[in-house]
């Protein structure tokens, strides 16, 4: 099986794409179902919603024999802002001004050190110089959320501020961020993925594609397209190159995901159905107008 779709990182997806819409639990069983149509087996689901209910992504309830799992706080929280970037139509206006934040986090807490670490990269934060990262963006909550889950805000500093040389702002992203690769990398995924939309969408127009199918290929779509999450910081247009091809994958993702979203959404509902009553909770979720797009 391709590595990229691993189990516990395509419940994530799912948790993202679909559950959060739907009161944020699921039983067992049906993750356990939708996860078979991706090649995963009923063993590796279990071992992988037990880590993530030990990370404190989800916590789990029984009724009668049967096993849920719903979002942690923490995780509605971390699929909240992940939606909320995947979904973006552009990117945010630039106050000209910096986020940087600096640490000294002792040797005994390394651990904590490179867990931040991910945690920075993840939120956008770029590294400048040894424990001194730095963003565009206003990064103040996740900032103070890190602090909080790490218990380290006697180890750290942040600084809202404006860069006054001696060079320029693009001069900064250039030390902070590779924008080639993640540029290669957009290539990359606009070339496969360009070429599938125009094939499943003549597929669906034809009625030529399942609903089972329609839904691999959205969760798939999501889940390469959610990488960048890890590799794209989200910068302001201001600081972006030329010809910067986010926009154009942003695009080609939205019309994708739109092409697919009824009948996925069709097949989850179905068997999601067995063992949970539909509540969908987020009454702006119509799979009729682009779903789950955040407007400014």
């Amino acid at each position: 099986m391709n590595s990229s779709f691993n189990t516990r990182s395509m419940i994530f997806t799912l948790y993202g794409d679909y559950v959060r819409h739907y009161g944020s639990e699921i039983w067992i069983g049906s993750l356990i179902r939708l996860l078979k149509e991706f090649g995963h087996n009923e063993q590796s689901v279990r071992a992988a919603i037990s880590r993530m209910n030990k990370q404190g992504w989800v916590q789990s309830r029984k009724e009668g024999n049967k096993s849920y799992y719903f979002l942690s706080k923490r995780g509605v929280e971390r699929m909240d802002e992940a939606a909320n970037r995947i979904f973006k139509l552009k990117p945010d206006n630039w106050d000209q001004k910096w986020r940087m934040l600096i640490y000294s986090i002792p040797e005994e807490k390394r651990s904590i050190r490179d867990e931040l670490r991910k945690e920075l990269v993840w939120s956008g934060f770029g590294t400048i110089s040894n424990s001194c990262w730095i963003s565009p963006n206003d990064l103040t909550k996740q900032v103070y959320a890190l602090m909080d889950k790490y218990d380290i805000h006697d180890h750290v500093h942040y600084f809202i501020t404006e860069y006054e040389g001696p060079h320029e702002n693009s001069r900064l992203v250039k030390e902070c961020w590779d924008l080639t690769e993640i540029n290669v990398k957009y290539e990359q995924f606009i070339a496969e993925y360009s070429q599938k939309y125009v094939i499943d969408k003549n597929k669906i127009q034809k009625g030529e594609m399942t609903d089972a199918e329609c839904f691999v290929e959205r969760t798939k779509l999501v889940h390469e397209y959610r990488k960048f999450l890890f590799n794209d910081p989200g910068l302001p247009e201001e600081l972006l190159p030329e010809k910067w091809l986010g926009q154009h994958a942003a695009t080609l993702f939205g019309d994708y995901y739109k092409e697919l979203a009824e009948p996925a959404s069709r097949f989850f509902e179905e068997v999601f159905r067995e063992g949970n009553e539909i509540k969908r909770k987020d009454k702006e979720y119509d799979v009729f107008h682009h779903p789950l797009i955040v407007e400014d």
